[in-house]
């Protein structure tokens, strides 16, 4: 730690949920609008939804959401270990971007030194670079029985030699028991805790203050802020947690749209869809009710980190029947990734890569055919459509894409609707996509996040339902942008930001 320029700042929580995230995010976007060169930092982040780097890295959606709060590239020094869930197969371990291997929780905790190495190493290449690092810890840092392997809360704060801000989520009850509860585990380590952030209040923050007076009596330490339930509509959700809130995500009058997202045991990557809930005619609802499928315009199988267990589980409940009858009554069929995989002839997994099965029937509606391999691929891609290969329609789709790929295995066949160059190798230039009456599937993640494709895409659906096509000016990338504003207004009004620049020594 001798040498290192940059100061640093730590947020942790209560437990998973409480707010850590979007706190980082409107810190970033605080201090970097004061013109201060900011990074965001979370050693090991747990989520299957995840991001490429330039560099072909894998991380956290959350943390390249942060690094554009503080208006930076994102790299995979934000967070080096990337944990992704295979269900009793443990989890992917991703270290500095790539995939270490998948490893059971006995072996991931053993492997914790090695881990925790690579998180230093992260750390001091960040610090060496940037003014402060605004880091994010994960769940509760007083989980009694992991603080042992703990290389991820007060383990970093005591590293980076970070003061700590403690949130709490008072919606979801018991918020001065868990910030007491919290401060008590911790033993000796409370003493880097600072001040406590009240999120997600409702109604007239006054009544709160004997309630603020006491914790502070018995714990010495100040609520610096009370933060008001804010909505973060336009802002990527880092876990799945969000699509258990309710069935239908944006409904409203005048939406005479409706496109379904397969709910998979397994999705991930579910961020694809964002942009589609904000265009004015579509309503996007995330659902595994039959009648939800047979009854829309446009029926997605998202990516999933287990394509194998989210195929079989279809077939289980009988979800691949409804998904094929969808597409018999002319609903459009659309798979992303794992889901473009499903709408395969075959997977064939030889070397038992995701699952026992060695070949497994796909839906059928795609004439592919997929082969699991060790090796993953990530990059950013650009891409264009091939000639007649569109299944957006006659709309305009722009003529540069922008996207991304992580995936195992690689898919043959009938291939051809994209033709793309992966960056940053800048090599050969290689087909994607496939296509088959009002069926179709990619690889790209974030296609939707392309303003025109995305707007001929349900132009080319109101289209089939005899509607006039609408001129939808929406620029996805300004509405995240100007919701990262909103909740940094929001953050600076309602937290002691004099205190937080003296524990900064700003």
């Amino acid at each position: 730690m001798e040498g290192l320029l940059s100061k640093a700042l730590m947020i942790q929580g209560t437990g998973s949920g409480a707010g850590k995230s979007l706190l980082v995010t409107a810190l970033c976007r605080i201090l970097s609008d004061r013109g201060l060169n900011i990074a965001p930092f979370k050693s090991q982040n747990m989520a299957l939804n995840s991001f490429i780097t330039g560099g072909g890295g894998e991380i956290g959606r959350a943390q390249a959401l942060q690094a554009e709060a503080a208006r930076i590239d994102p790299t995979v020094d934000m967070n080096p270990i990337l944990l992704k869930a295979q269900g009793e197969r443990g989890c992917q371990v991703v270290i500095h971007g790539k995939v270490y291997k998948s490893m059971k929780a006995f072996e991931y905790y053993a492997f914790k030194n090695q881990a925790w190495e690579a998180a230093k190493a992260s750390f001091d290449s960040l610090s060496a670079k940037h003014d402060i690092i605004v880091i994010e810890g994960a769940g509760s840092p007083a989980e009694i029985n992991l603080m042992e392997m703990d290389i991820v809360n007060m383990h970093v704060a005591k590293y980076a030699k970070a003061p700590v801000l403690l949130v709490g989520d008072i919606d979801r009850g018991g918020v001065f028991a868990s910030l007491y509860g919290t401060v008590k585990l911790l033993g000796k380590d409370r003493r880097h805790i600072k001040g406590f952030i009240i999120n997600k209040f409702r109604g007239d923050a006054d009544i709160l203050n004997p309630g603020l007076d006491m914790i502070r009596e018995k714990t010495a330490i100040p609520v610096i802020g009370v933060l008001p339930y804010f909505d973060c509509t336009g802002l990527p959700e880092e876990d799945g947690l969000a699509l258990s809130r309710a069935a239908s995500i944006n409904a409203s009058p005048g939406k005479n749209i409706r496109i379904v997202i397969v709910r998979l045991k397994y999705i991930s990557n579910f961020t694809d869809f964002d942009a589609l809930m904000h265009e004015p005619d579509a309503e996007v609802i995330f659902s595994d009710n039959p009648s939800d499928i047979e009854n829309c315009d446009m029926v997605i199988i998202p990516g999933t980190k287990n394509t194998v267990k989210d195929l079989l589980h279809l077939r289980e409940t009988g979800l691949d029947r409804s998904i094929e009858r969808a597409y018999v009554k002319g609903i459009g069929v659309v798979g992303i990734c794992g889901g473009y995989q499903m709408l395969g002839r075959r997977i064939c997994d030889p070397h038992g890569v995701e699952s026992p099965h060695r070949e497994i029937d796909g839906i059928g509606l795609l004439d592919i055919e997929t082969n699991f391999e060790n090796k993953k691929t990530t990059c950013r891609v650009e891409a264009s459509i091939i000639g007649d290969h569109c299944p957006f329609g006659a709309s305009n789709t722009g003529t540069h894409l922008h996207g991304y790929e992580i995936h195992m295995g690689t898919s043959s066949g009938d291939i051809g609707i994209f033709r793309l160059r992966r960056l940053p190798d800048n090599g050969d230039e290689v087909f994607d996509g496939s296509i088959k009456g009002h069926c179709w599937g990619t690889y790209i993640h974030g296609i939707f996040d392309n303003d025109l494709l995305r707007r001929a895409v349900i132009n080319g659906l109101r289209a089939k339902r005899h509607l006039p096509p609408l001129e939808s000016r929406i620029n996805y990338a300004a509405i995240k942008d100007r919701a990262i504003d909103g909740i940094a207004s929001m953050v600076k009004e309602n937290i002691d930001m004099e205190f937080v620049d003296r524990l900064l020594k700003l």
